[in-house]
């Protein structure tokens, strides 16, 4: 749960609402508008490289898209987390050193793998012979 701030500074919030007596019908912060228009002409610029042409509903489309992605960014961004730390947080997270995850490749040879250990009345000798039979156990010294 998140309590409201006490202190008179954090009450204040940095919006442009327009020209006195006509306002806008949305508040938004001065940030807001930065992302906006980053997130637009990114949009933008991925939409002529998929081949989408300037058009009346490829721009609404994308201002769409757009309002919804800068209020997404914007949800994480306030007075105590700036936009350039949460940039520089995502980029160092990005450029962190992984563990490795890709797993080893191994090969198994059914021939030297024993399913079940001998009897010790039936051991049988393969390859170099021990003078005493009890002290081999299948395996090489």
């Amino acid at each position: 749960m998140r309590l409201p701030v006490d202190d008179e500074i954090y009450n204040v919030n940095a919006v442009w609402l327009g020209p006195p007596g006509k306002t806008l019908p949305f508040r938004a912060r001065y940030v807001a508008y930065a992302v906006g228009a980053a997130v637009f002409v990114l949009l933008q610029i991925f939409e002529r490289r998929l081949g989408i042409g300037i058009g009346f509903f490829a721009l609404a489309y994308t201002l769409m898209v757009t309002v919804g992605v800068t209020k997404v960014i914007l949800r994480v961004v306030d007075h105590d987390r700036p936009l350039s730390a949460v940039l520089c947080g995502l980029i160092n997270e990005v450029n962190a050193p992984r563990a490795q995850t890709r797993g080893k490749t191994s090969t198994m040879r059914p021939a030297r793998v024993r399913a079940v250990p001998p009897r010790p009345g039936r051991i049988r000798l393969r390859g170099r012979h021990f003078a005493t039979e009890g002290l081999n156990d299948g395996a090489t010294p």
